[in-house]
């Protein structure tokens, strides 16, 4: 076992005696999942000095990551998407089926739609390209440890245009969505391509207010509702400026 490895189990059964002792709570533990040796060693010496008291231990595949979520229930996990033995969209959905308090941020080269799409669909509390600052991969963490969604701003309309368009399907496919006005379509199609409320009502020539409750009545005749979307529209609201 890598020292990196040893130190951490230590440091994680240390934390579990002191809170079943005295009750203060464990430091927090962060999984690194990637097959880059190297990227793993350099995110782990930068949570370390971001946070040094944190618990940081480190997977080479996705089927490692699931056994190490197990055994070390971390707060956050960075996830690369393509790893040997098992993909990182596979282990984030068998890790949030066992932990759902668990954060899984992919961290990824990958900019496709449909690995975002699912990545999310799955459980991903985020989805950040390797391409990040060190500085904003940091502030991304913390807000994850604060419950914040953690999405790249380029990627937040694509996830929202991926929702849509695999909304639309099922609904080609005979599902039960309710079909979009002609208004509705126009106001979805604004507001994926980034549009806030104020620039779609001076587009439309209709108030803020009408811009809101067509919003809502996108995302209710849609179905875009549960846990993983609501993450992923928190960081598109608060690039939109929906309210």
């Amino acid at each position: 076992m890598p020292h990196r490895e040893q130190a951490a189990r230590k440091k994680h059964c240390r934390g579990e005696r002191i809170f079943r002792r005295t009750g203060v709570a464990m430091p927090e533990t962060f999984l690194l999942a990637d097959d880059d040796m190297l990227l793993r060693g350099s995110l782990a010496k930068l949570i370390a000095l971001w946070r040094p008291e944190a618990i940081i231990a480190e997977a080479a595949n996705g089927q490692e990551a699931q056994t190490k979520a197990r055994q070390l229930r971390p707060q956050v996990i960075l996830m690369d998407v393509r790893m040997p033995v098992c993909d990182g969209i596979e282990a984030t959905r068998k890790i949030k089926a066992e932990l759902p308090e668990t954060k899984v941020i992919m961290l990824t080269v990958s900019d496709d739609e449909d690995d975002l799409f699912e990545a999310i669909s799955g459980g991903a509390h985020g989805y950040l390209l390797k391409d990040v600052r060190p500085e904003d991969l940091l502030e991304r963490l913390d807000g994850a440890l604060k419950g914040e969604a953690v999405i790249a701003p380029a990627m937040a309309q694509r996830i929202l245009r991926a929702f849509v368009e695999q909304a639309h399907r099922r609904s080609r496919a005979g599902g039960s969505e309710q079909q979009l006005s002609p208004r509705e379509r126009e106001v979805l199609n604004l507001v994926t391509q980034g549009a806030t409320n104020k620039e779609i009502a001076d587009g439309l020539v209709i108030s803020v207010g009408t811009v809101k409750n067509h919003i809502h009545s996108i995302l209710d005749k849609l179905h875009l509702r549960n846990r993983a979307q609501i993450a992923a529209y928190a960081r598109v609201q608060k690039l939109t400026g929906w309210r």
